[in-house]
């Protein structure tokens, strides 16, 4: 595997995929920046080399174009805090405005583009517009691990556009944890997945099925597969494309010997809002107009013995709506021997 480790960035213009999705408070404030600590190595080699950086990201689930609350703009008080240098920004990904600043970049500066999804094209992986964005550099750098599983215009598509390509750092140890955990695994071997949709799982979560012994399923995803089971999810998110898909896993994990364990409760809300009312449920009897938004205490107890008794854990996404201070509850978690 290629990585920045392995190429001179000096007066060399790198396109970058970083992940820049953090959670944002109501006055557009970073409230965890963990994503854009994470990717800082990377920039600093490249900056260090004397190369600049065209950092592009996408921001949340934006609908239909540019909205305020999903701009990247956001993002660069704190990316500039981290980073220890100015950060330029472009109000639209691909306009001309955005080509010209990123051809004037000088060794040591950085643009930050803005989000790639005001551009429906960016996840449907439109060619044309990775080519269009492939323009703003001359070395792909993909340094985005927690999206990279997506065949979308800044990932997979982009890169055929680049003679020069390679992972960031984070990209490269993560790729390297991944593999010492599936060729290593000491049993019992638990993978635990979280986030909002199976789709965005489903590669991962075969795959681990081939490996694990047990597969803690969380996040908004467990609700499809309770919709699947016949439950009662009130508001709670679902793929209601994706009720066979989750009957599939489910009877997949059966006939390989995985035990699946889906949260018995959630903590509900009437609301998605931080000031939302909030109860309890069982998760096959979730209120009409009322929404699952993270594991319920009996889910927490049940996942943590089962933690307890592994000895390799991989986890990849969240359990709840954890931005939101009401559904911080998370697992009581343990030392793995």
């Amino acid at each position: 595997m290629k990585t920045i480790n392995d190429i001179n960035f000096n007066s060399r213009r790198a396109l970058i995929r970083v992940d820049f999705n953090v959670p944002l408070d109501k006055s557009f404030n970073v409230t965890d920046d963990n994503r854009i600590q994470a990717t800082i190595p990377t920039l600093k080699k490249i900056l260090k080399d004397g190369g600049s950086c065209v950092l592009m990201s996408h921001l949340g689930r934006p609908k239909d174009g540019p909205e305020e609350k999903y701009s990247l703009k956001h993002t660069i008080k704190k990316t500039e805090e981290l980073l220890g240098v100015p950060v330029k920004f472009a109000s639209d990904c691909i306009s001309e405005e955005a080509f010209k600043m990123s051809n004037d970049l000088k060794p040591g500066e950085v643009l930050l583009l803005e989000n790639l999804r005001f551009y429906k094209e960016e996840e449907k992986g439109d060619v044309g517009f990775a080519q269009k964005l492939a323009r703003h550099g001359h070395v792909y750098v993909n340094d985005a691990f927690g999206t990279a599983h997506r065949a979308h215009a800044s990932t997979t598509i982009v890169a055929q556009f680049f003679q020069d390509k390679c992972a960031g750092l984070v990209m490269a140890a993560e790729l390297d944890n991944a593999k010492k955990v599936l060729e290593n695994a000491a049993k019992p071997f638990t993978a635990i997945m979280g986030g909002a949709k199976i789709s965005d799982k489903i590669l991962i979560i075969e795959k681990m099925l081939d490996v694990v012994d047990n597969l803690i399923i969380g996040g908004g995803m467990a609700y499809t597969f309770f919709k699947a089971l016949g439950g009662n999810i009130g508001n709670s998110l679902v793929e209601a494309d994706k009720l066979d898909l989750a009957k599939e896993l489910i009877q997949k994990a059966k006939a390989k010997g995985v035990e699946l364990h889906l949260p018995i409760d959630s903590i509900i809300a009437d609301k998605f809002d931080a000031n939302a009312n909030t109860d309890i449920a069982n998760n096959t009897a979730i209120k009409d107009g009322w929404m699952g938004l993270d594991i319920g205490p009996q889910a927490s107890q049940v996942f943590s013995n089962v933690i307890e008794g592994s000895k390799t854990i991989l986890w990849n996404g969240p359990m709840g709506v954890f931005e939101m201070e009401k559904f911080h509850s998370d697992i009581s978690l343990v030392s793995i021997g």
